[in-house]
């Protein structure tokens, strides 16, 4: 088994940086002093890792991404802030994200993340799994973005918004407020239109559960109900009982809610 890490020779890696087994740092590449890189990343030609940056392994960073950037938040006092990074990501050309904004705190991305071309990912943002961001897609600080999430092309996200898992916002959109798990939002201001059928059936949810799903976007978005209502009898609604993963996966979401709100 070939263990061996290839580091150009026009590329500059740092005195400290720790490199795994099978890395490849391309031509004039920069890899800071700070920096963790896990087993087989590859960190093509061009592109920055620096910052208090640890990745985990098989991830991909492609030409003139800069990972590990210093936060744009105006707070900044100095310190040790951290990006961290999971496993199997990609991220394309021209990629930008930021650490954290004080000292010990972390701006944190999961595994299996597929973030495309000119996008940027704000200081503490906290993302999880499985999440595609489309081409230049630009979040403010403080955004949550939870699993398998799907987010379009050239949309915005303000700041300490949260998106829920399997949610969707459409291209060109801008979110302004909290989007709740399974919902499909459109515009700008964004607005809730729809329940993310397809992306449910794609990761494997039964026609029982979208249909569940269905129901509770008709609550909370179809009814003559206000939102404590609504979530009143959503919480009280016997059938979502039934589906505590689901019931799961909408409480924790409502719980855990930005000071932005429920969009």
């Amino acid at each position: 088994m070939n263990t061996t890490t290839f580091i150009h020779p026009t590329a500059i890696v740092e005195t400290g940086a720790q490199l795994g087994t099978q890395v490849f740092v391309g031509p004039y590449a920069y890899i800071g002093a700070n920096v963790q890189l896990g087993d087989r990343c590859r960190v093509e030609h061009h592109a920055t890792v620096d910052g208090y940056t640890t990745l985990g392994t098989d991830n991909e960073i492609h030409p003139y991404s800069f990972i590990g950037a210093k936060t744009h938040d105006l707070k900044y006092k100095g310190g040790r802030c951290f990006l961290t990074i999971g496993n199997h990501n990609v991220f394309r050309e021209y990629v930008s994200i930021h650490t954290a904004t004080a000292d010990g705190d972390a701006t944190v991305i999961g595994n299996h993340n597929y973030i495309l071309a000119f996008s940027h990912v704000g200081h503490d943002c906290q993302l999880g799994d499985n999440i595609i961001m489309s081409a230049q897609v630009a979040t403010g600080g403080h955004v949550h973005i939870g699993n398998a999430a799907n987010i379009g092309g050239n949309s915005s996200i303000h700041q300490f918004c949260h998106i829920g898992t399997h949610a969707m916002l459409a291209g060109h959109a801008f979110l302004k407020k909290d989007l709740p798990p399974f919902m499909i939002a459109f515009g700008s201001p964004a607005v809730v239109k729809s329940y993310n059928y397809v992306g449910m059936a794609r990761h494997g949810f039964s026609p029982e559960e979208c249909a569940v799903v269905k129901h509770i976007f008709k609550v909370l978005y179809e009814s003559n109900r206000n939102r404590s209502q609504s979530i009143t009898q959503l919480h009280n609604w016997a059938t979502l009982n039934s589906y505590p993963k689901l019931k799961a996966i909408f409480f924790d979401f409502l719980e855990k809610a930005s000071i932005r709100g429920l969009i």
